[in-house]
């Protein structure tokens, strides 16, 4: 569910409310609820679900179905927008009041809120545990802690390799020999000097890059609850990202906009990003249509994974709701449903991380765009292999130290190691967590 600002905004907000945590008050109580639905309840009732953008289309689309369903019941969608979501969600998590009793969550966002307001969010590991298997390992993991399951995960953000087939035609390289990154920086040498393009667009002033590689390695910012940004599996992804720098295989765009509009102009020959990129190339550049295919994402080493994950969202119920038996009826409906996931997969490009979705034959659908590939399919079967992370609710402010080392080292040319130690260091004291060794 991946947009413009989802990939960049709300690290103000969450990192504001990650120093800060329960100390600033009217946090609800220290081990939270947990769900105790009466299976043979009859639903009943209202609820209220906040989401934003294309996910509250979604939900604002299926809802009526599941209240036909269920004579009776009325499930009121609001579309909260995302400028002011985490703004909205924070007060009413601090107040203990004023919050609907389901809301949408990035993946990112989740530790953040079990950690700083405990008992804000139902532990919902009693009646979903028995759908672990069913799910992105992933994003079960992102929605977890060693306390418990506070969210169901909805959509998943398997990243592949988006490449132009006319510059690598151009270039005389076959897109199936890129199989490491080692082969990506020696195929886009070739494409730079046979097109004058470059690899791909990038903001290197934001760590979304690096994270993005650190997750295909295995690692996310804090290992064991230590920090980790400067373990030799940190070194190694911002060295790479070094590496294309300083051979100039980088287009360097400030955020969204600037990556958008590169790629429309056509000034990089790939893009390593999620399989939500799809719906970016169709809906703003239909004038590229049969340029772009898609391969996946080059290893570090040659058995090594070729995946990654940029996004994703889940639902969570909320403590303050009054219906916990309708809240939960209504998350497991549309999220723990093959029908409805393809349904929305569909309609919304909102791509499953319920895996049985992933079998329904609209992934094997040749994309016209894509001249005719199955590129839905190709990241269909990553899906389950996605390196699973730590979270935890000081990655935000993990992220904002980070930014500063890596603009260091690929704008300034400072050393890659020498920077994430820095950065390790400031994140320890600011985090009052160990260092990892």
């Amino acid at each position: 569910m991946v947009k413009k600002i989802h990939v960049i905004a709300g690290v103000a907000i969450v990192s504001g409310l990650t120093m800060s945590g329960c100390a600033t008050g009217g946090g609800p109580v220290k081990d939270g609820p947990k769900i105790a639905q009466s299976p043979s309840a009859k639903l009943s009732g209202e609820i209220k679900v906040w989401s934003w953008d294309v996910a509250a289309k979604a939900l604002q689309r299926m809802a009526p179905a599941f209240e036909k369903a269920n004579p009776g019941v009325k499930v009121e969608v609001v579309d909260i927008g995302y400028d002011n979501a985490y703004d909205k969600i924070t007060v009413g998590l601090k107040s203990g009041s004023g919050l609907p009793d389901v809301i949408t969550l990035e993946d990112t966002q989740i530790p953040g809120y079990t950690e700083n307001f405990p008992g804000g969010l139902v532990d919902l590991t009693s009646v979903a545990s028995k759908y672990k298997a069913d799910f992105d390992p992933a994003k079960w993991a992102a929605s977890s802690s060693a306390k418990g399951l506070f969210a169901l995960p909805w959509d998943s953000a398997p990243v592949g390799l988006f490449y132009r087939r006319d510059y690598f035609k151009q270039a005389g390289i076959d897109p199936e020999s890129i199989v490491t990154w080692d082969d990506a920086v020696k195929a886009g040498e070739k494409i730079k000097q046979a097109t004058g393009k470059r690899l791909f667009v990038s903001d290197l002033t934001r760590p979304d890059g690096f994270t993005m590689l650190l997750q295909q390695l295995g690692q996310g910012y804090f290992k064991d609850g230590k920090v980790a940004v400067n373990s030799p599996e940190a070194v190694r992804a911002l060295t790479l990202l070094k590496t294309l720098k300083d051979k100039d295989l980088i287009q360097n765009e400030k955020g969204w906009d600037g990556r958008v509009t590169a790629t429309k102009q056509g000034k990089a020959a790939t893009q390593p990003t999620a399989a939500w990129w799809s719906g970016t190339l169709t809906g703003e550049m239909a004038e590229l249509s049969g340029k772009f295919g898609v391969i996946p994402l080059p290893a570090f080493d040659a058995n090594g994974s070729r995946t990654s994950v940029n996004g994703g969202s889940a639902l969570s119920i909320t403590s303050q709701t009054k219906n916990q038996d309708l809240s939960w009826a209504f998350v497991e409906w549309l999220l723990a449903n093959k029908e409805n996931q393809v349904s929305m997969m569909r309609t919304e490009a909102l791509f499953p991380a319920y895996l049985p979705a992933l079998a329904d034959p609209l992934f094997d659908e040749p994309q016209p765009y894509f001249g005719g590939q199955q590129i839905n399919r190709l990241f269909a079967d990553q899906v389950k292999d996605i390196p699973p992370v730590e979270l935890t609710g000081d990655d935000t402010q993990a992220q904002e130290f980070l930014k500063k080392a890596i603009s260091a080292s690929l704008l300034n040319g400072a050393d890659p190691k020498a920077e994430l130690d820095g950065a390790a260091k400031r994140i320890a004291t600011a985090t009052k967590r160990p260092l990892a060794q």
